[in-house]
């Protein structure tokens, strides 16, 4: 705080000149911050995996169904706690430019191998009474306007009901979550509702997630699952939940490696542009640096107020970076929610970007401050003359 004027004067010595590179600086970081939201988007499934849980799919593809029957042939499995089943319904609302992530299911099962989920006692008991009830997430009742009471019909591509008609649901419950990240923009609905009402494809589900009594055995018991299955018509690929998010999102490619491969062009191109804003003002300020030495001020000093200028260009430029990405992800999360719902900046971002902007600002800045640091006071005058 002693040479904080010293600091600040640096700083304005060039206003257009700093300013522009504060502006690079925090395009930089509210890039940084919006891929991370996408990232955590994307990854936050495996974060928020149940360690004790399995997840069950035909061993070709998750597309392809396998029959109901199987639950109770799992439930026998040793350490299988709850076999519940869901299946991809693809619900339409009004037209195919609203589709709602809808899974029939059955709701005890449901509920316990998903206690994240939270609905009040009495919508539940509601639910598991009405055949075709429906309880729908807290996000996908606010963006519809839809509150318990209302009937909603819906078409499904792939589930046409037998009469050719919509399917129709009463909504008898919205679910909150009791986690940040975890998608409150779906509807479950009953199975057996489901099943009876389809024109085709009865007695199949899509996948079953299992719920183990040792969370420490679940390589052990999705083996001894496929194992059952195995030679049979319809055989099974079970995985842990996360190892099964793992794989889905590496569909799309690796994620991690994209995110990095693209900031770190960003990033080196930043250094380069800072590094040659403080190199620059070095320079310029030769004859100052000499009579700052004349005057007393020992090597370290000066070192320390040029690098205080480069770090100070970071952190600001760091700062108003990440507020513009927090308020990028905050305007693109309403549109994106429905299949991103995990779209949000995690405080560890925050974090990262802080020690990010410090790092930047030391790397770019390290190399012209040990530069003037060195400066000999003759010298520095005659070429400042």
């Amino acid at each position: 705080m002693k040479y904080l004027a010293l600091v600040l004067g640096g700083l304005r010595r060039k206003k257009l000149r700093t300013a522009f590179t504060i502006l690079s600086i925090g395009v930089a970081f509210s890039l940084f911050g919006f891929l991370g939201a996408i990232q955590n988007a994307l990854l936050g499934g495996v974060d928020l995996a149940g360690k004790d849980r399995i997840v069950v799919r035909h061993r070709v593809s998750i597309i392809q169904n396998l029959p109901v029957a199987y639950a109770d042939r799992i439930a026998r499995i040793p350490d299988v706690d709850t076999v519940a089943h869901f299946s991809w319904f693809n619900g339409m609302f009004q037209d195919q430019r609203q589709p709602i992530p809808s899974f029939p299911t059955v709701p005890e099962t449901c509920l316990e191998v998903y206690p994240e989920i939270v609905i009040p006692p009495d919508q539940i008991e509601t639910w598991k009474r009405t055949r075709t009830g429906a309880v729908i997430g807290r996000k996908l009742a606010e963006r519809n306007g839809w509150k318990v009471g209302d009937r909603i019909p819906l078409r499904s591509p792939i589930w046409p009901a037998k009469d050719g008609g919509a399917w129709t649901f009463d909504i008898v419950g919205i679910y909150d979550a009791s986690k940040r990240g975890i998608d409150t923009s779906a509807m479950y609905f009953h199975y057996d509702y489901f099943d009876e009402n389809r024109q085709w494809g009865e007695g199949m589900i899509g996948w079953y997630v299992i719920k183990v009594a040792d969370p420490e055995r679940t390589a052990e018991i999705a083996a001894a699952i496929d194992l059952e299955f195995a030679n049979s018509a319809a055989e099974t690929k079970a995985e842990p939940e996360g190892v099964f998010m793992q794989g889905f999102i590496q569909q799309l490619g690796d994620i991690g490696t994209i995110v990095m491969a693209i900031l770190g062009a960003v990033f080196f191109t930043i250094l380069l542009v800072a590094g040659n804003t403080m190199a620059q003002s070095v320079r310029e300020r030769t004859e100052e640096i000499g009579v700052l030495k004349a005057i007393g001020f020992t090597d370290g000093r000066v070192l320390a107020i040029v690098l205080s200028e480069s770090l100070a260009i970071a952190l600001i430029g760091g700062a108003a970076g990440l507020v513009l990405g927090w308020m990028m992800v905050a305007g693109f999360a309403p549109a994106v929610e429905a299949f991103l719902p995990g779209f949000f900046l995690k405080s560890s971002i925050f974090v990262t970007g802080g020690l990010l902007a410090l790092g930047v600002g030391f790397v770019a800045g390290v190399l012209p401050a040990m530069q003037a640091g060195r400066l000999r006071i003759a010298e520095a005058l005659r070429r400042g003359g």
